[in-house]
């Protein structure tokens, strides 16, 4: 680039982050330089994806995808996380659908964890705002937009017609959330449905209810999805294999994927996940069906592996740190385009 050109883009650049903070413009390739408070996902390889090692505090987060394809989930996995850091949880269940047996499986303390039922979207988003000023709540989990119905819509007559009452009602929250969740250094976690466009002859015709306040307030964005067949012992489906993808991210280069595996009545298994990441990373060796590890052979399997880690601590640890090590190896690039907001 001609030297004239580059100092007047430098310029440029430091002016935009001086306007609106560091961040704002970054070039793709960068690893982030951000030192921001996170909550860790419970997968080394989606925290790695993430760039920053988790979801981020203060902001707001967008979790949305297919039915079954463990967006709950992976919520409650970011809320155990948050209450093994000393952190307080708070669970808005705009659905009443939330299994306390479940969530207590994935590691979730279900006698600390803050559960609300609202009636309405209204109280739900006034809920949640209430709960960030506080200031005493770490992360909140909002499942999901799509269930956040208007009163208006609650006290009219079925069939009654009520064109954008819940995209305005986000819009108008999401203004006044976003500067409450920085100041309490609060994560909120909105899950949220997929809808297909009616008529959409080409690209995607998959959009999110709610309208577009959420996607633009939102500082990542993450896409869960099942990928591929059900994880099976034999004949039998014992778990499913989920791809994450980064389609927003404020903090860190986005457009990174992870797969994890999420297995029935136990959620993620954090050493499953370290053995994918750390053959990803070319840390855990892998010949046919046998894993190892310098001469240390592992087991011949991936669960033979894992139980073989789960006994030796400290060499969990040492696979670990060299994972990180070699974080820039694990990162899988995605594949699909950009998104608005």
């Amino acid at each position: 680039m001609d030297e004239n050109k580059r100092k007047a883009l430098e310029n440029t650049l430091k002016t935009i982050e001086k306007e609106f903070g560091k961040g704002a413009v970054m070039r793709l390739g960068e690893m982030p330089k951000l030192q921001v408070d996170v909550i860790p996902t419970g997968s080394l390889g989606l925290d790695l994806a993430l760039g920053i090692g988790g979801v981020p505090r203060g902001r707001v987060i967008e979790i949305y995808g297919p039915e079954s394809g463990g967006k709950t989930t992976l919520a409650l996995t970011i809320i155990a996380q948050a209450q093994k850091q000393g952190g307080v949880a708070a669970f808005v269940d705009a659905e009443h659908a939330l299994d306390p047996l479940y969530a207590g499986k994935l590691g979730v303390k279900v006698e600390d964890l803050l559960v609300s039922q609202p009636d309405t979207g209204e109280q739900a988003l006034e809920i949640v705002e209430l709960l960030a000023r506080s200031g005493a709540v770490d992360v909140i989990v909002v499942d999901s937009v799509a269930a956040l119905v208007p009163k208006a819509e609650i006290e009219g007559e079925m069939g009654d017609q009520h064109v954008g009452l819940q995209a305005r009602l986000m819009s108008q929250a999401l203004r006044k959330l976003t500067a409450v969740l920085s100041k309490s250094n609060t994560a909120a976690i909105f899950i949220n449905q997929v809808r297909e466009k009616v008529g959409v002859m080409y690209g995607n015709p998959e959009t999110t209810p709610g309208g577009r306040a959420l996607k633009f307030y939102a500082s990542v964005r993450l896409d869960v999805r099942k990928s591929g067949q059900p994880i099976r012992v034999g004949p039998e489906a014992v778990g499913i294999k989920v791809k994450v993808k980064v389609v927003k991210n404020k903090l860190a280069p986005p457009f990174r994927e992870a797969e994890l595996e999420i297995y029935f009545g136990k959620g993620l298994d954090p050493v499953m996940d370290l053995v994918n990441v750390a053959v990803a990373a070319n840390v855990i060796e892998k010949a046919g069906s046998w894993f190892s590890y310098g001469e240390a052979r592992l087991g011949q399997g991936k669960e033979k592996a894992a139980e073989y880690l789960k006994e030796r601590p400290e060499l969990l640890e040492e696979i670990r740190a060299k994972v990180l090590e070699r974080a820039h190896e694990v990162v899988l690039s995605g594949a699909g385009e950009g998104e608005e907001g």
